[in-house]
């Protein structure tokens, strides 16, 4: 697996990583063990950089990782450059939420994070959506001050613009920030890849499979009632189907390279820019492994062209998320 390195303090990672919350919620039935088997298989891959938040499956998802990090003593620990997010507050078995960077509540949720996954310190901790009436002097103020006690390595943020992250950057350093970004969600590349490359600041793509639409292998009739897909915008009706005549020709550029859909999506992104990490999100091994070998695979520029020019942004349709999901979002 390559290495990349993660913000100021040049924390080696693996080029992909992570992302653990369908381990607990939002896309249906979950299963400890078979989660703990798969991050116990990343780790064996080479994948040692962990995403969570304190709002996946209200604290399960912390919990889950903290009971691996245990099971594996010291060792694993070292192994593991974990990130988890604050600020998004949910009543349980909603969806909508609200959002609080108070420095009352980065100072809690942290201290709460810290329990839950035993650990005397977090390698990097996000600000997971922004409310702009706390100013962001404040908020990365406050972040500032846990780096300080000892409580976190670096600080990052997610889904913030350029100009919030130049602000937050000259109180103390971004070293990554997280926001969707893949073949079908291309806004970041207006400005805020250069304004992180400019910065130092790792740019982490979530969701870079499109929630498995990428993949081509996606059955919606299969999907659990309670799959938060089943109300996304992009699932649903002639958006759905005018999304999936890029897939399909998404299918046939990597079947003619011996690829994965899933394969080529993943290293579209990592050939594209060399500060991008992705973090896939699964709870299967099989899935894990394919995404692994992403990064053994190397695309030309002319491919990386004809990627673009598959899925131009303008003729993918339907929002990322409902009006509750775009809460916090710049």
């Amino acid at each position: 697996m390559q290495k990349r390195l993660l913000g100021s303090l040049k924390t080696p990672i693996s080029a992909i990583g992570l992302g653990c919350m369908g381990m607990s919620e939002f896309y249906g039935a979950t299963d400890d063990v078979e989660a703990h088997r798969t991050m116990a298989r990343a780790l064996e891959l080479g994948i040692n950089f962990f995403d969570s938040a304190d709002i996946y499956g209200f604290g399960h998802n912390e919990t889950l990782i903290g009971e691996f990090l245990k099971a594996g003593g010291a060792a694993r620990r070292a192994q593991v450059v974990l990130a988890t997010k604050f600020g998004i507050v949910r009543a349980a078995g909603a969806y909508e939420r609200r959002i609080d960077n108070t420095p009352a509540y980065v100072q809690s949720a942290c201290e709460a994070s810290l329990k839950r996954l035993g650990l005397e310190t977090i390698d990097l901790y996000y600000c997971h959506r922004r409310n702009p009436d706390v100013p962001i002097e404040d908020m990365v103020g406050a972040m500032a001050g846990l780096v300080k006690a000892g409580k976190v390595k670096q600080l990052g943020l997610s889904e913030v613009s350029s100009a919030t992250l130049r602000k937050a950057h000259a109180v103390h350093p971004v070293a990554a920030v997280q926001s969707e970004y893949s073949l079908w969600a291309r806004e970041p590349e207006t400005d805020m890849l250069a304004t992180c490359a400019e910065l130092g600041t790792t740019f982490v793509a979530y969701s870079p499979l499109g929630r498995a639409f990428l993949t081509g292998t996606l059955d919606k009739a299969s999907l659990a009632a309670n799959d938060f897909r089943n109300m996304l915008p992009r699932f649903t009706g002639a958006a759905e189907a005018a999304n999936q005549a890029m897939v399909d020709g998404l299918g046939r550029f990597a079947k003619a390279k011996g690829m994965t859909n899933a394969q080529v999506a993943l290293s579209w992104l990592l050939c594209k820019h060399p500060h991008v990490v992705p973090i896939p999100g699964t709870r299967r091994i099989n899935y894990l492994e394919q995404n692994a070998a992403a990064s053994s695979f190397v695309l030309s520029k002319s491919e990386i062209a004809e990627l673009d020019a598959l899925f131009p942004p303008e003729a993918v349709q339907g929002g990322r998320y409902p009006e509750a999901g775009m809460v916090g979002i710049e």
